[in-house]
């Protein structure tokens, strides 16, 4: 773990300037302007208020959030709940025909085919969630995302076309692929746009679109298997989900790359002046508004910091849950006793609750000042309803559905630690590593999930993820202590005598680690 007191030996990037120095406040400006080449691009945006004091008032900061959180969350929301609603059409797919031999419409599924299948779209994203993260730094960061939005939605419609096992598996890895630009570039957005005190609660909003798509793809799964009953429909339904599913995700995707600004200073919904407003508003993050420089230090730190590690042992450990769930969970209500029309209707009250939860736990979060710590209370919710799932007999069918709902409040962690991400990791090449193996780890918990759910047996998965999830509880409360202790020896160092902030170090692209300034989230 890099610390301060070996800061002496490491020197800033493309200097002889001892980082210690940059820490102990001891660098002229003159010193920095040297290195500007390589500092955030919000730097350039001030060139030519070089001596301007630039201050926002209370009315102002909230004319600019009222129009950036309108101009740019709806977009969000809609788009990463058709992200939810792509990975999961699989599910209601499950038990609308799609295991049936070709001669009834189906792929012919057999054995473990479809655990495979649950599987393969992570193994896509797996493989291109580094790459797709250094893109996501190099590139623009709107067109890129709009880009992948496109071929995904693309690549989904195509699932309609495929005959069997093998043509199913091509299209789930490239569904992967292209899916895994998401989440990382939408947590690129969130810390480019809003201050420390706004993300948690943001990032709660658009990832609770999760849980509207869980109510409307239950509802739209319903309604086509209820209206293609008869068998009056030209298409087999579960056809008819994926055409629905993906070319909505296409058309939304192009409004992605029309409406979508790359960063503040292309922001066509902001004046010239707003736009350095905008980026002014955020200096508080200490963080900036992005870099394009790849700096192999910032790499090495990010490897070296157990903190990054503690993220990654939680994606891992939380997502071997979500990947069985999300999978099988219209298979897992209808093991409840319930017909196969009934478990897409009854999957949906699960998608209320992980709406209220996100969003409840994001605005608390942010309130208090202790995302962490509150949202593990969705992850306690979501360890009550599995106890309720394995507690039960068979008998107590209602009870087991409940405990079904309760435990899609399990996300609030995740969330949370997703935001944390934007907020408590600076240095632009170490947020996109990070960001890069928080989701690795989520693509290997995800790929486990599925198979630890075997045909007729769900009982083995239920207990497996009672202990997943009890673990994360534990990694949580060490991710925790370790931004209380990282915040105390960082006062601790501003308190020293001599000690003096340097002009415009929010911009110079420099760690957590390394910024003496930067205070951690909790």
């Amino acid at each position: 773990m890099p610390d301060l007191e070996k800061a002496d030996k490491e020197f800033l990037p493309g200097t002889d300037i001892p980082k210690s120095e940059l820490e102990k406040g001891n660098l002229a400006p003159d010193q920095i302007l040297k290195h500007s080449h390589d500092a955030d691009a919000a730097l350039a945006a001030f060139a030519s208020y070089q001596g301007q004091v630039i201050e926002i008032d209370e009315a102002t900061n909230k004319r600019l959030l009222r129009k950036i959180d309108w101009n740019l969350m709806p977009l969000m929301c809609i788009i990463y709940g058709l992200n939810y609603l792509d990975k999961t059409t699989l599910s209601y797919a499950s038990i609308m025909g799609l295991s049936l031999p070709q001669s009834q419409g189906g792929i012919n599924l057999q054995g473990s085919n479809y655990n495979w299948l649950g599987s393969m779209f992570y193994f896509g994203y797996l493989a291109w969630e580094w790459p797709t993260n250094r893109f996501l730094q190099a590139l623009p960061l709107g067109k890129y995302s709009a880009f992948n939005i496109i071929l995904w939605g693309t690549c989904l419609s195509c699932f309609a076309a495929v005959k069997n096992f093998g043509g199913a598996v091509a299209v789930r890895f490239f569904l992967g692929v292209f899916e895994a630009a998401v989440t990382p570039g939408f947590a690129l957005f969130t810390s480019q746009w809003y201050t420390k005190a706004e993300q948690g609660a943001r990032t709660g909003i658009w990832f609770s679109f999760n849980g509207v798509a869980q109510i409307i793809g239950g509802l739209v799964a319903y309604g086509i298997a209820k209206g293609c009953a008869d068998g009056s429909c030209a298409l087999v339904p579960w056809k008819i989900i994926f055409l629905v599913t993906g070319l909505l995700t296409v058309c939304m995707g192009i409004l992605f790359l029309f409406f979508m600004p790359d960063n503040q200073m292309n922001a066509r919904f902001l004046s010239k002046e707003d736009r350095i407003l905008a980026i002014e508003r955020i200096r508080v993050n200490q963080q900036g508004v992005g870099n394009k420089h790849w700096k192999l230090y910032q790499l090495k730190e990010a490897l070296m910091d157990p903190m990054t590690w503690a993220f990654f042992f939680y994606a891992l450990v939380a997502d071997i849950p979500n990947g069985g769930i999300s999978n099988f969970f219209s298979l897992l209500i209808k093991s409840f006793g319930y017909t196969p029309l009934q478990s897409l209707l009854y999957g949906t009250p699960g998608g209320a609750v992980e709406i209220i939860a996100l969003i409840t736990c994001g605005i608390l979060g942010d309130r208090y000042k202790n995302r962490i710590l509150i949202s593990c209370s969705g992850l306690i919710v979501a360890i009550l309803g599995m106890a309720l799932i394995v507690g039960l007999s068979a008998n107590h069918n209602g009870g087991r559905l409940a405990g079904y709902w309760l435990t899609q409040a399990s996300p609030t962690p995740f969330v949370a630690l997703l935001s944390l991400i934007s907020t408590n990791i600076a240095g632009y090449t170490k947020k996109t590593t990070v960001a890069a193996l928080y989701l690795i780890g989520y693509c290997a918990g995800n790929i486990i999930g599925p198979q630890a759910f075997k045909t007729g047996n769900y009982r083995p998965a239920e207990i497996t993820i009672l202990v997943c999830w009890s673990v994360c509880l534990l990694d949580l409360v060490f991710i925790h202590a370790l931004c209380r202790y990282r915040n105390k020896r960082k006062a601790a160092i501003r308190a020293a005598p001599g000690y003096t902030k340097l002009e415009n170090q929010e911009w110079l692209d420099l760690t957590d680690i390394e910024n003496p300034e930067f205070i951690y989230s909790l």
